[in-house]
């Protein structure tokens, strides 16, 4: 078991003194790996967090370089980093913020064998991703390894973040998707208020930390959606799909 530091003790103090956490909710972020597929809007927002709170290792992948138009949103960015991969410019931000953390990058796209194996490893995935694609192959894939996902999207003004732990009545991501349709618009087209996209992957963060220290029930079979216009959150019941292509048995 990875034991506390003295130092870190006092920099996760503020965590620690919560009753429902303690330390045994600090050592459990302390040992766990988390695998992010995504460096940009949501991925810098939840990294960041997670990386703050003291998660053991972070290990992102993304194969995208830094743009003049990401730098509203995608926070640890910043002008001098325009043209580098996005992975290598959140590296450097994130060993900047916690150097306690262990930060791995990946900067291409990966087969299934390849990432089915990269997700063994770690203790959660966090969807930061902007395509259907992937965001079904990893669902496909930590379901098969019943590795948790918690998935997050935002556009326009608006975002939902859902937690998956793949229980035998549980729904997975594709049941979502056959529930609610897939968003095929980017931020490109759809555009995307900065805060949005923080808020979402903040939250990504937080459901992270709750099914990883356990020190709260995470809220799985739920979709949780954002309205930055009324400032309010809604919460629906998700169900399995019994048909569905991706969990069904």
């Amino acid at each position: 078991m990875d034991i506390l530091s003295p130092e870190e003790e006092l920099r996760y103090n503020r965590q620690i003194v919560l009753r429902q956490f303690d330390f045994d909710g600090q050592e459990a972020l302390k040992q766990s790996q988390v695998l992010i597929l995504g460096a940009g809007g949501l991925g810098c927002a939840a990294s960041q967090y997670l990386a703050a709170a003291g998660i053991g290792k972070i290990t992102l992948i993304d194969d995208d370089r830094v743009e003049l138009s990401n730098l509203q949103r995608q926070v640890l960015h910043n002008d001098s980093t325009i043209g580098e991969l996005k992975v290598e410019s959140a590296a450097k931000a994130l060993r900047v913020l916690n150097p306690h953390v262990s930060i791995d990058t990946i900067e291409k796209r990966l087969d299934d064998n390849a990432l089915l194996a990269l997700i063994e490893q770690h203790s959660i995935v966090i969807d930061c991703s902007d395509n259907i694609g992937t965001r079904n192959q990893l669902n496909q894939l930590c379901f098969c390894s019943k590795t948790p996902l918690i998935s997050g999207a935002a556009i326009r003004l608006e975002g939902q973040v859902a937690v998956f732990t793949y229980g035998e009545k549980e729904p997975c991501y594709q049941c979502l998707s056959a529930l609610f349709g897939e968003q095929v618009l980017s931020c490109v087209e759809a555009g995307i208020l900065s805060p949005v996209v923080g808020i979402i992957g903040a939250t990504q963060a937080l459901e992270a930390i709750k099914v990883i220290s356990k020190f709260s029930p995470a809220p799985t079979g739920k979709i949780m959606f954002y309205d930055a216009l009324s400032s309010e959150w809604r919460s629906f019941s998700l169900p399995k799909n019994p048909k569905c292509g991706a969990c069904s048995t």
